[in-house]
């Protein structure tokens, strides 16, 4: 589809959409960050405050037993997705080598957006 345009054009374009995507990451991470420490460090005084003044009480065994349970699920459903996400590199890597102009414009319009 883009290989109507000229290589200039398609560097371009490329590099346009590396750096817009690189640039709203950027700031979707910081927001992301400072949002979540806020959700649990006030997460983390209620519960304190709770379980201080005796209105909760943890049982440390059954948070354990569930935290290794979540572990094995987690790589169980790891281990199953692997293939899929085999397939979906291949074919990234795949559209990379058909579209090298626009590909290269896009990672150094990326490399700009995080590095400003």
């Amino acid at each position: 589809m883009v290989e109507k345009y000229s290589v200039a054009t398609q560097i371009v374009m490329g590099g346009v959409t590396g750096y817009c995507l690189a640039f709203m990451s950027v700031w979707h991470i910081f927001f992301q960050k400072y949002h979540s420490l806020k959700i649990k460090y006030t997460m983390y005084v209620c519960v304190c405050i709770a379980s201080h003044s005796g209105y909760v009480q943890i049982d440390w065994k059954r948070v354990e037993k569930d935290v290794n349970k979540a572990k094995r699920q987690i790589k169980k459903r790891a281990n199953k997705a692997a293939p899929e996400i085999n397939n979906i590199i291949e074919e990234a890597t795949e559209f990379i080598k058909q579209n090298i102009v626009i590909s290269s414009g896009f990672v150094g319009g990326f490399l700009l957006g995080l590095a400003s």
